[in-house]
């Protein structure tokens, strides 16, 4: 927990406070605060400014491009193969439960790796952890791999 008596005085006393402590400075908190606000102004110009940019371009474009549908131009394209059945059809579940478990064990990557490399600075107890993290995962790829999620076929 820090105190505010850490901060300058202009960054967290009121106004009317702020110019009594620095012997009558005209408002030194609020131009301090509209100077934080001027740079978020500025990064919600160039951020409005891109979107409008944007929304320009795909109007212009909307505009400007030629629009001549025909039956063949509607078919939805396969590979360059004419489609064949319906257009729904129903996915089996074991690619998505295999793709969730490869960002799971994709993810645990991004904990890994900054351990690594703080492994001096963490010692034992940064050891022991990730020895306990990792036992972690290793026990559900254990029961994915009991339960047959792994096989393909």
């Amino acid at each position: 927990m820090f105190l505010c008596a850490e901060l300058p005085s202009y960054l967290w006393l009121p106004a009317q406070a702020a110019d009594s402590a620095q012997g009558g400075a005209k408002s030194l908190a609020l131009r301090s605060v509209s100077d934080l606000l001027r740079s978020y102004l500025t990064v919600a110009i160039f951020g409005a400014a891109a979107v409008l940019m944007a929304f320009t371009m795909f109007g212009v474009a909307r505009v400007l491009r030629p629009q001549r549908p025909t039956p063949q131009k509607l078919i939805a394209y396969e590979s360059g193969v004419d489609p064949v059945g319906s257009d729904w059809t129903q996915s089996q579940i074991r690619y998505y439960v295999f793709a969730v478990l490869f960002v799971l064990f994709d993810v645990e990557a991004v904990f890994i790796f900054p351990w690594a490399t703080r492994l001096e600075v963490y010692a034992l107890f940064g050891l022991v952890e990730m020895a306990i993290f990792i036992f972690i995962l290793v026990l559900g790829l254990f029961y994915a791999w009991r339960k047959g999620v792994l096989r393909w076929v």
